[in-house]
């Protein structure tokens, strides 16, 4: 099962994915990301995705052709990050 929000910020689409990313849900958030008009950066968060498969692989690296950096925090997600070669998203400086 697959949670998706999309979210606009003032300079950027944040997609944040919850769950498993793969086969027909992949697929329609692709169709959702690309029936939008991405004058804005694309931020693609994946801190709670459980499971890729190639469906979901192959969309990650189709928003990465797009311009779109990755937020991942578990080494599951770093590892998927790094061996697709998605650019990660620089998370912003907090206040204490």
């Amino acid at each position: 099962m697959l949670r998706v929000e999309a979210q606009e910020s003032e300079n950027d689409l944040v997609v944040k994915l919850e769950g498993r990313f793969s086969g027909d849900d992949a697929t329609r958030v692709r169709i959702l990301v690309t029936s939008r008009k991405l004058e804005k950066g694309l931020v693609v968060d994946l801190t709670v995705v459980t499971f890729f498969d190639s469906v979901g692989e192959a969309t990650l690296s189709f928003f990465s052709r797009l311009g779109a950096n990755f937020v991942a925090e578990d080494a599951y997600m770093l590892d998927v990050c790094e061996h697709l070669h998605l650019p990660l998203a620089r998370k912003p400086n907090r206040k204490s």
